[in-house]
């Protein structure tokens, strides 16, 4: 079974100001589009052509670069579209700001740190919110297409909420700004998919 991208749950001008139509298009029809593709080549006639995407990273042999890198990017970027939305922005509610409080001390303190992290990752990657069974949440960044699900990477949880900072997913609006375009992606957040994230995998 192929596997395919998330349709999305909003058109590619619906984010701007915050996230602009240019990038949008070319992110999701070229970058996103091309590691999907990759991914289904690279699993093709093999036992992993079966598994969820969530099973391969799990298991993943992280030596199997494409689909270390293309699996990544097909499972990351269908996370960050879906925790964006032009309703988006705010602060949490419910169990999912009470486990923030906890973890981080306030809100403002967690977008500081998510912040730091998404700005200190050098070179291409994201920055991540993760739970762990429990609920406890966890900040971290990765490299690349990395993500938490995989073997010995970042924190090893599971993710609720993923930030590219990839130069491709801003360079065309914010050039080499990307504390601005951290900051903005706060305006888009899709809290309600985050908290429901964050139910499942706790």
């Amino acid at each position: 079974m192929a596997f395919k991208q998330n349709d999305l749950a909003y058109a590619k001008d619906a984010l701007e100001p915050h996230i602009d139509k240019a990038t949008m298009e070319v992110h999701y029809e070229k970058h996103h589009a091309g590691y999907t593709s990759k991914l289904n080549n690279a699993i093709e006639g093999t036992n992993l052509a079966d598994k969820s995407i969530e099973d391969i990273l799990k298991n993943l042999d992280m030596d199997n670069k494409a689909v270390r890198n293309n699996g990544g990017g097909f499972y990351n970027h269908n996370l960050f579209w879906d925790v964006m939305s032009p309703k988006g922005g705010g602060k949490p509610t419910g169990d999912l700001a009470k486990a923030i409080d906890e973890a981080f001390g306030s809100f403002d303190d967690f977008k500081e740190k998510f912040s730091n992290a998404a700005g200190g990752q050098f070179g291409s990657g994201w920055a991540w919110l993760c739970v762990h069974p429990g609920g406890r949440l966890e900040i971290c960044s990765t490299p690349n297409q990395d993500n938490p699900l995989m073997p010995g990477v970042g924190c090893g949880g599971h993710p609720v909420l993923g930030l590219d900072v990839w130069e491709h997913a801003y360079y065309l609006k914010y050039q080499n700004k990307r504390p601005d375009y951290v900051n903005a992606f706060f305006n888009v957040i899709n809290w309600e998919e985050v908290a429901k994230r964050y139910s499942d995998g706790k």
